[in-house]
């Protein structure tokens, strides 16, 4: 039987599948629009099924907030190259997806929802087979809050969200910026509060260890050796610590010949530093204590503080790179 041009058209306009694909669909389904989509369906899971064991690291990272701006969701739609990851179609369909995603909280709710009449999981079956290549959701995160603000790095490769507790004036700035914040610098926990004691011990361990052969080295090759710190977070800092900390800076203060009518104007100083050097895991993996990537002389929790009465409520994160 004949196959027109139009209904050709249709069924790629429906799948996004290629006009010949289409064309071969309908002719094996002797023109029936129904069983030309199932056809290219069962292609899908044939293609999926051949490509199961594959990578898929490329993709599209996108995140997006409902119009009230009180929940949000980031997801990645995964594909195996990076040309196709850069198609405009496929970043679409990403963007469709995420928009979908708005409506549950589960991965596994997600891939049941209805997509245009099929499920998302059948969804991305059917474009496995359209692509050739393995097609998943990889990240999917969901995040409810009085606010939420988000970010999509340049290149869809990381995107973010980020809640607050209420929305203030500026929300959106204030949301946008630690959502990229969250994005750029990839905190894994807002605040070192959040931190399984045993964790931060191992980390002590590892990190004293490191600098310490990275010191013998400085020293044999002559260089200023770096400095060992104590602790690595204010999970380990208490105010026996800051005291001990406080009597140690006096005595040097005293061996350095330093009137002790000026300390007080001294010692906030270096119990700043003493803080500072003691502190590296948090400023690496705390979204609050990381050095403001819009003005160093701040962190983050110093750059929400100028917003007046908001905290940050909590951040969900998705990478592709």
């Amino acid at each position: 039987m004949k196959i027109t041009a139009a209904e050709v058209n249709k069924l790629r306009k429906a799948t996004g599948a290629g006009m010949m694909d289409c064309k071969k669909a309908l002719v094996e389904a002797e023109g029936d629009f129904d069983k030309a989509i199932e056809v290219l369906r069962k292609k899908g899971q044939k293609v999926a099924a051949k490509r199961a064991d594959r990578d898929s690291s490329e993709g599209a990272a996108i995140a997006v907030v409902n119009n009230d701006a009180t929940s949000g969701v980031v997801i990645s739609l995964n594909c195996e190259t990076d040309f196709v990851a850069k198609n405009e179609s496929f970043v679409n369909l990403a963007k469709e997806l995420a928009n979908t995603a708005l409506n549950y909280n589960t991965k596994e709710d997600f891939l049941a929802a209805d997509f245009n009449g099929i499920t998302v999981a059948e969804k991305l079956t059917e474009q496995t087979g359209v692509i050739g290549e393995k097609i998943e959701i990889g990240g999917f995160k969901k995040l409810n809050a009085p606010f939420v603000g988000s970010y999509i790095h340049a290149g869809n490769k990381i995107a973010s969200i980020v809640g607050l507790s209420t929305k203030v004036d500026n929300a959106e700035t204030l949301g946008k910026d630690l959502a990229m914040q969250a994005a750029a610098m990839g905190a894994t926990t807002l605040s070192y509060k959040d931190f399984d004691p045993a964790f931060v011990a191992s980390e002590t361990e590892a990190r004293i260890a490191v600098i310490e052969k990275e010191n013998i080295e400085l020293g044999r090759l002559g260089k200023t050796l770096k400095n060992v710190p104590q602790y690595i977070s204010m999970a380990q800092i208490n105010d026996s610590v800051l005291a001990k900390a406080e009597e140690e800076a006096k005595t040097q203060l005293a061996a350095e010949g330093k009137p002790e009518k000026i300390w007080d104007k001294i010692l906030p100083g270096k119990i700043e530093r003493f803080i500072s050097d003691n502190t590296t895991l948090d400023k690496e993996l705390c979204l609050l204590d990381q050095e403001f990537i819009k003005d160093s002389k701040q962190n983050v929790a110093e750059y929400v503080k100028t917003y007046g009465d908001v905290d940050v409520t909590g951040f969900e994160r998705v990478s592709l790179a």
